[in-house]
Formats: structure tokens, sequence, C-alpha cells
């Protein structure tokens, strides 16, 4: 698939569960540039293209707050597995984009690469960036049809993201930029992301 070709249409969710325990506060709502970082994540799906976007878990009243649409996760404080499932199973397109909420650097553009590596090949189930050879599975492109397996791998107790990918017909991605794939745990993490964006002092 050329960057021309058009990508399919996908659905984009936010994942806004879990209990934030190095952050100390939820991190959905935690701002950074201005704004929560819930808000940035589904601001760079929507300007990727998604045909909707929604938040899975987390504060729901909070996250509705901010105009998002929330809904429950159907697994609550089963990771981010259970989370996938619940995108799946609320999507309308036939591939979702999940992207965690602390995806402090998400990018549009790493967004569109994503898809449409899945996009690529019929056969595949997900698409996944990788850097440093290291899977980044809270970036993933899914099928929505992969949500039998999906869930067939939940009911056996698994509950490892990486384990799963590797029993899925997976497109590794290369290519993003690492900064789309920060993660942020603690607020000092934020602070050193922040001042990665931040332009070189004139040497002049």
């Amino acid at each position: 698939m050329t960057a021309a070709t058009p990508l399919p249409a996908f659905s984009g969710a936010v994942l806004c569960g879990g209990a934030s325990r190095r952050m100390g506060r939820d991190k959905a709502m935690v701002e950074m540039g201005g704004r929560p970082l819930a808000l940035g994540v589904a601001g760079a799906l929507q300007e990727a293209g998604a045909g909707e976007v929604f938040a899975v878990g987390g504060d729901l009243r909070a996250l509705a707050d901010l105009g998002l649409e929330a809904i429950p996760d159907d697994q609550p404080g089963e990771g981010p597995l259970g989370g996938v499932l619940t995108a799946l199973r609320h999507a309308s397109d036939p591939v979702v984009v999940v992207l965690a909420c602390d995806l402090a650097g998400a990018q549009p553009r790493a967004v569109r690469q994503t898809v449409a590596a899945l996009a690529a090949d019929p056969h595949l189930a997900c698409a996944v960036p990788v850097v440093d050879a290291r899977l980044q599975p809270l970036h993933g492109a899914w099928r929505r049809s992969a949500r039998p397996e999906l869930q067939a791998m939940f009911d056996r107790g698994e509950r490892a993201m990486h384990r799963v990918i590797a029993g899925l017909a997976t497109a590794e991605v290369n290519g993003i930029d690492p900064a789309a794939l920060v993660d942020v745990d603690t607020a000092a993490d934020i602070d050193a992301f922040s001042l990665s964006l931040r332009p070189l002092p004139s040497s002049n």
C-alpha cells in the first residue's frame, strides 16, 4: 500500500483504565501542553482520519466532560487486553486503532502508518510498531474480525499483550517516529518528555 492509497475506514479507541499508581492520579486527566493526555491521544486519532473516537474505561464522567464518548471497560482490572476487546466490540469500523492514554507524543502520521501496515495484508489480525526490537502493543491497529481469537485467549487466562500478539498474524511496523510511542508513567516522565520537545537554544 502506497502513501497515496486510501486507508480503510477505522475507529479510534483510547485506553483510559489502569490504576495510575506511579503517576499518583488519573493519567488520562494529567495535563501536558495545556490539555489532558487522553484528549491529546484522541486528537491524534481524529486528525489521522478515524471515523469515530471513544475512550474505554477510566473516569467516564470526567472523560465525557472533555467531550469524549466514554464507555466502561467490559473487563475492568484485567489489563489492556480487556480494553482492546471492549474497543473491538464497540467500534463501528472494520479496523480499530487502540492507543494507551499515556502516549504523550501520539501522532496522526504514526496512526496512519500503523493502519496502512495492517491494510497491506488481509490475512493480518493486527499491526504493531516496533522500536529497538521491542513491540509497542498499546499503539496497535486491530481487525474487528480478530475479536473471537482474542476472546479465546482471554478466556484461557492470557493477559500478557506480547504473548497475545505472538499468537496472531501480526505486522511489525518499522519507521515510526519513536517520539510517537513514548508513554509517561510519572510526573517526571512528563517533565522529561516536555523538555525534549523544546527547541534547542540558539548558539548565536
